[in-house]
């Protein structure tokens, strides 16, 4: 071989790992595509999704497209069987595309299926319903109890996870100062995540946010005691957050344990409604427990008093309690426990955007 085709062999060699390096950094976005907003209705006709049954919405082959139907005419009628098609170490976004109907079943996506989203039709996500019913005193199948983390109806464990225009349900509805009443409707524990348009329904125990980085925009969470709770560091924009207790609860309930851990809520232009009164705004669940409201519209159903310690005076120390610009009756801060903070402008910059969770490395939205 002569210098020149060593030449052109070595450039060609060069840009396959160019072309590759760029698709597995590629990879590593969270796009807009990835959760797939349709223009028209009749996208979500079978006859039109096999069109683009194995193409994105460029035409390229380079994401996979698994249809779930009740009524047989897609490739699966459960969503956990849509689940199982995905191969494990999956490299590239498999979308699950959801046809309408109620979904009475568990769904579990493993750690080692990562790039799943969930997709239904954001205009009508109350129709494409995925509903279980499991309570934390329920008995698994050795007998024992199933305890708050077994309840979820949908868990996901997975990495880079999506969904969009769907309803996620646990429809236990907990009865005050009832027996282990906790039943979780979506428990997400993997990193990186993007929820658009997701009505997320529970009364105890709603979301269970457990770890990782995530992004829920424009969501509705509804719930009564401790609706959103763990220790994940997660951003809430424009989401609607809906009590339905009847005497008291709280919407958050973060469980950071350490000042080191980089987790927290943020809540940014979101609506707080519901009925009955003495909602907590959160919850010191974990010593250095942390949420943050910023312009958000609270509705006049907030305890005075804002804030509790969980029963625990030294978490008044440490929990990072804190609200910024929020407007309605709800966001009255005169009667605010003494340890909770109104935020200066320079307080709250780092919980308003994206930034939170780190969004400039896994977000192109």
């Amino acid at each position: 071989m002569d210098f020149k085709g060593f030449t052109v062999l070595t450039l060609v060699f060069l840009l396959l790992i160019f072309v590759h390096n760029e698709a597995y950094a590629l990879s590593r976005y969270i796009t807009w595509d990835d959760i797939r907003i349709p223009e028209r209705e009749d996208d979500y006709d079978y006859d039109k999704i096999t069109g683009f049954r194995n193409r994105d919405e460029g035409g390229n082959e380079d994401c996979r497209v698994i249809v779930v139907d009740q009524n047989g005419r897609g490739d699966t009628r459960t969503v956990q069987a849509a689940v199982d098609m995905v191969p494990v170490n999956n490299s590239i976004r498999v979308k699950i595309l959801i046809l309408p109907g109620v979904y009475r079943e568990k769904v579990m996506v493993p750690a080692s299926k990562p790039y799943v989203s969930f997709v239904g039709d954001p205009k009508h996500a109350s129709e494409t319903v995925l509903s279980w019913n499991d309570k934390a005193s329920d008995r698994y199948k050795d007998g024992s109890e199933l305890g708050t983390y077994r309840t979820a109806s949908v868990a996901v464990e997975s990495d880079y996870f999506c969904a969009s225009g769907i309803t996620i349900e646990n429809t236990v509805v907990a009865v005050a100062g009832g027996y282990k009443m906790q039943a979780v409707a979506l428990r997400i524990a993997g990193n990186k995540a993007v929820l658009y348009r997701v009505r997320i329904l529970g009364t105890q125990d709603t979301l269970l946010d457990e770890t990782g980085s995530h992004y829920f925009y424009r969501c509705y969470i509804q719930g009564s005691v401790d609706f959103i709770f763990g220790n994940s560091r997660s951003l809430f924009k424009e989401c609607r957050l809906h009590s339905v207790a009847d005497r008291y609860g709280a919407i958050a309930a973060h469980h950071r344990n350490s000042e080191q851990e980089d987790t927290g809520f943020s809540f940014v232009n979101c609506s707080v409604t519901g009925t009955g009164v003495a909602l907590f705004l959160g919850r010191a669940w974990g010593n250095y427990s942390r949420a943050v409201y910023s312009y958000c519209d609270i509705d006049n159903i907030i305890d005075p008093s804002g804030w509790s310690d969980w029963n625990q005076p030294w978490r008044q120390r440490t929990a990072v309690f804190g609200e910024y610009e929020c407007r309605g009756k709800g966001a009255d801060r005169r009667k605010r426990v003494s340890w909770s903070k109104s935020f200066q402008f320079e307080e709250a910059v780092p919980f308003l955007d994206t930034d939170f969770i780190g969004g400039e490395d896994w977000l192109r939205l």
